[in-house]
């Protein structure tokens, strides 16, 4: 059981890795001119990113940790269930910055740099829920 939380916390921390970069890469490239180099170059970080690293780390993510949670038989904790909304919200959020990537890509991008600035927040805020919930487990 020891190796499965040890690859569930590794593939955490690479998925959060990329969560809270991937936005910080379009603040950045909310202030690029479409089509120039640096512009080009944001594309292709972001969809690296998203591809390599940020997706196959949330797979593994849900892979190890249902696994966890059936070695532990956690099913019936509140604080289980706490965190499984909260997951839940995380991969909706992954799934929002997918979209961002295709926006992106696209040239078609209407946010500001401040609208990523504020959305990078959300992830910290998630991992700060969880830790608590997990680690704690006040419920």
């Amino acid at each position: 059981m020891l190796w499965i939380k040890a690859l569930h916390v590794i593939s955490i921390i690479a998925w959060m890795a990329a969560l809270l970069y991937l936005p910080r890469l379009f603040v950045y490239h909310a202030n690029t001119e479409n089509g120039s180099e640096q512009s080009e170059t944001f594309k292709v970080m972001e969809r690296r990113l998203l591809k390599a690293i940020a997706t196959p780390a949330m797979i593994a993510s849900w892979v190890f940790g249902l696994w966890v949670a059936w070695l532990i038989d956690a099913w019936t904790e509140i604080w289980f269930h706490l965190k499984a909304v909260l997951v839940i919200g995380l991969s909706v959020f992954h799934m929002a910055l997918a979209r961002h990537v295709r926006i992106f890509a696209a040239d078609e991008n209407g946010h500001s740099q401040r609208y990523f600035r504020i959305i990078n927040e959300v992830p910290t805020l998630i991992m700060i829920a969880v830790v608590i919930l997990v680690i704690v487990k006040p419920f």
